[in-house]
């Protein structure tokens, strides 16, 4: 498995929900830090996304956006109004389509919004990998995939969950992807965009039990210790080490919440020379024991819950 799609799996995106927005006249809405993941795709029209410690973008037809975190925002025309305050925790989720300005008459943009949720307990590290925001425009497969989402939103059938959990997989792999460039911010996508990088990369996701130094990732890299250490440094925002140390932590979550196995078998998967060593470094990160976590998250009940407010 390559590490994008690793890391997506891990992150477990489950409970999806969308619904139509549109916009006429002059609009501002400014919503709250929301925390799940949000995504966007304009249908017909433009508006104005400015969303914090980012520079405000354009969005137009065929755009599409992903905030992995969904902090505070404000979407608007292109008047200069006081934005309406919205708490996005606590705001009621609007029946039909959410329409803001002007009520009446035909809508000057016209978009399809939606969140989901990580299941992962580990969501934080998962997503700090990530950009804090993926804007694509003209894309021509994301807006399908947000359509799909829709419709089986809005028409739900035998396998829905399973459906929707399968359809925002597929979005994020296709939205990440499409961004892993060498401009991209610092995280996983800027690493696996550098050849060099994503050698080492791809090993330690296939092997994390492995004996690992940097000096091993370096020679796979076909680069020198020093040369490895700067350039994977600058590319992931984590220095290699410490990557593989948080890598690694997020795969004894995983294991710890899904199996019922020991923890020498766990210690084993990921690298650690006896139980004791793992338990000590897992409590350190975590700040409870393995046996502590699995009792306290494994088996899980993940049913769809009330729907919070939606933040676009």
């Amino acid at each position: 498995m390559d590490p994008l799609t690793e890391v997506i799996s891990l992150l477990q995106p489950r409970t999806v929900f969308s619904k139509g927005i549109s916009g006429a006249g002059a609009w501002a809405v400014r919503y709250s830090d929301f925390g799940h993941p949000s995504f966007c795709a304009v249908l017909e029209g433009s508006c104005l996304l400015a969303v914090d410690n980012q520079q405000p973008v354009t969005l137009a037809a065929g755009d599409f956006i992903l905030l992995p975190a969904t902090p505070g925002f404000t979407m608007s025309s292109f008047d200069a109004i006081t934005p309406q305050l919205i708490n996005s925790q606590t705001a009621a989720l609007a029946t039909g389509e959410l329409r803001h300005g002007r009520t009446e008459g035909p809508a000057d943009v016209r978009l399809l919004g939606g969140y989901f949720e990580f299941n992962s307990p580990d969501a934080g590290l998962l997503v700090s990998l990530m950009p804090g925001i993926v804007h694509l425009r003209q894309s021509k497969r994301l807006p399908v995939l947000v359509n799909l989402i829709n419709d089986e939103c809005l028409n739900p059938l035998a396998g829905q969950d399973l459906v929707l959990n399968r359809l925002v997989e597929v979005l994020l792999i296709e939205a990440l992807r499409s961004t892993a460039t060498d401009q991209a911010p610092p995280g996983l996508l800027r690493g696996l965009a550098d050849e060099r990088i994503a050698l080492a990369l791809r090993a330690i996701h296939r092997d994390p039990a492995r004996s690992w130094t940097v000096a091993a990732m370096a020679r796979l890299s076909a680069l020198s210790r020093t040369a490895f250490f700067e350039r994977f440094a600058q590319t992931l925002g984590l220095l290699p080490m410490e990557y593989l140390f948080r890598w690694r932590m997020a795969i004894a979550k995983d294991l710890l919440r899904r199996l019922d196995i020991g923890l020498t078998e766990v210690a084993d998967r990921i690298g650690y020379q006896s139980a004791s060593a793992f338990s000590t470094a897992f409590s350190r990160h975590t700040g409870q024991s393995p046996s502590r976590f699995a009792k306290e998250n494994r088996m899980i009940k993940t049913g769809a819950a009330e729907a919070p407010p939606l933040p676009f």
